[in-house]
């Protein structure tokens, strides 16, 4: 029988933790976590890591595993998780991933392309001069270096811009030329099943989330981290709002209302981008009987 990986996706908030927990003990598994912001064990509050009663009952990989002082990548993360999945698959029939990072899970199921290494100097005086100047003037690099990628990309996505026209002046050629349409084969089957909740029930959800984090200590476990907040892996929702109430300019109550807007921002990016995934089997998350059914049947006709 082939392997198989199970992804359980969905946007922020929309419940997967408890699911994928109930689901791994029915298939007998471990879960493979695909959240970015869960890889760095300082920020556990602010990105509602699972807790350790919830890791205690089934064995997680990729959660706090990392500082935020390390260096992390989408194809790092790719090379990690293949050989963790096909780790377990010497013992297992299959593994459960889940997350909500949209790259990522995409890294594991099609690849990312293969990029040339990156000079670190480079690297930092393009970052130096969107420190200085801002995006315009890379933006406009990027234009002239590579007007088909320019087309493609979000204009307003920093680092997006800045890592293409890395790219660019690293390769010597458009970083067009060298993106990959089709993805990788992998040794094993992929099954998604999505999660989702009408709009006003997840963002009440994603509000009350945010009220919860509140409670429990965001504001103490981003004051530690504010010394470090130009960290790439602190730029992020939850963090950068409280670092902006640390430096004055918005009260405890507006950063919290941001928090919330922001987290309903990135739900609405990430549902659109899953609904662009035709290989998605959705479900609402109270479907736990027909999950479990669906995963069965598919285990069966492997």
């Amino acid at each position: 029988m082939q392997k198989t990986l199970f992804i359980l996706l969905g946007p922020t908030g929309v419940g997967k933790t408890d699911l994928s927990i109930q689901l791994a003990k029915e298939m007998e598994t471990e879960i493979v976590s695909c959240d970015s912001r869960q890889f760095f064990k300082e920020m556990s509050i602010g990105t509602a890591a699972p807790t350790k009663e919830q890791l205690s009952m089934v064995k997680h990989h990729f959660i706090g595993n990392l500082s935020i002082f390390d260096y992390y990548s989408c194809g790092k993360f790719e090379m990690d998780a293949l050989a963790c999945i096909n780790r377990l698959f010497e013992t297992k029939d299959a593994v459960l991933m889940t997350g909500g990072s949209m790259l990522y899970i995409d890294a594991v199921c099609k690849g990312i392309d293969d990029l040339p290494d990156v000079d670190q100097t480079l690297r930092d005086q393009l970052n130096a001069r969107y420190a200085q100047e801002g995006i315009d003037g890379i933006r406009a690099e990027l234009k002239i270096l590579d007007p088909e990628y320019y087309q493609k990309v979000d204009k307003k996505n920093y680092k997006r811009i800045i890592h293409a026209v890395e790219i660019c002046l690293t390769a010597g050629k458009p970083y067009s030329e060298i993106r990959k349409e089709n993805g990788k084969e992998r040794n094993f089957n992929i099954v998604k099943i999505g999660l989702k909740r009408d709009r006003d029930e997840l963002y009440d959800r994603i509000n009350q989330r945010v009220n919860i984090m509140i409670q429990e200590g965001l504001e103490a476990e981003a004051k530690a981290l504010y010394p470090h907040k130009e960290l790439n892996a602190l730029n992020t929702v939850g963090y950068k709002e409280m670092f902006t109430y640390f430096d004055g300019e918005w009260s405890l109550e507006r950063a919290i209302e941001m928090i919330q807007q922001n987290s309903r921002h990135y739900a609405k990016k990430q549902m659109s981008w899953f609904n662009r995934d035709q290989d998605i089997t959705w479900f609402h998350p109270s479907q736990e009987d027909e999950i479990l059914a669906f995963v069965k049947e598919t285990l069966r006709n492997q």
